[in-house]
């Protein structure tokens, strides 16, 4: 059951709500968090390609959002200014799983870890379902940066080829063009 301050909170917008949470209202960032936590974590799970890795970045990712929400401009939709900062985190992430594969050499570690079948049991056509989608995943987490990223934001998070062109800061022609040869690669990777 819902308290009137949850249906309050619910008819706030984005900017109100970070205006509140600036004054010192928690509960109101609690709220922007329940409202964007599961479409950054498709954009992160999308980019790294792992759920646990996922639900760190996105605990970094709001973090982050909350120690720099004075830097948000509240006339520009939410999304697009988290959705920006999840994907600097998915980039230093990226860099720091670079560094440390040079360093210790634990890509096959890395990749025997990865193909673990999960153990829960399941009909067969539900554990064929859900290794589809993990191949589906490891094959866009595997995209270059610049596919990836349009990939996610356009076809996954649903943003328009405008709110995607902001928040990458490329112009709405690259992210079509973009968009064009990540499909086309996803295409060829299930043909294997």
């Amino acid at each position: 059951m819902r308290t009137r301050n949850d249906v309050d909170r619910e008819q706030f917008t984005d900017g109100e709500l970070a205006a509140l949470a600036l004054a010192g209202r928690q509960t109101a960032f609690a709220e922007l968090m329940r409202r964007h936590r599961e479409p950054i974590f498709r954009l992160i799970r999308g980019y790294v390609g792992n759920p646990d890795d996922a639900l760190d970045l996105v605990q970094e990712c709001f973090t982050s959002a909350y120690l720099h929400l004075d830097r948000y401009d509240q006339a520009r939709p939410l999304r697009a200014w988290l959705s920006r900062i999840a994907i600097n985190k998915c980039r230093d992430w990226a860099r720091r799983r670079t560094v440390r594969r040079l360093l210790f050499g634990a890509s096959a570690l890395t990749q025997a870890a990865a193909e673990v079948p999960d153990p829960a049991p399941s009909v067969s056509e539900r554990a064929a379902d859900k290794e589809e989608l993990e191949r589906l995943w490891r094959a866009i987490a595997d995209l270059p940066q610049a596919l990836k990223e349009p990939l996610i934001l356009r076809t996954i998070e649903g943003l328009s080829q405008a709110e995607t062109a902001q928040v990458l800061k490329i112009s709405e022609k690259a992210v079509e063009t973009r968009l064009y040869r990540a499909r086309n690669k996803l295409a060829q990777y299930r043909a294997r």
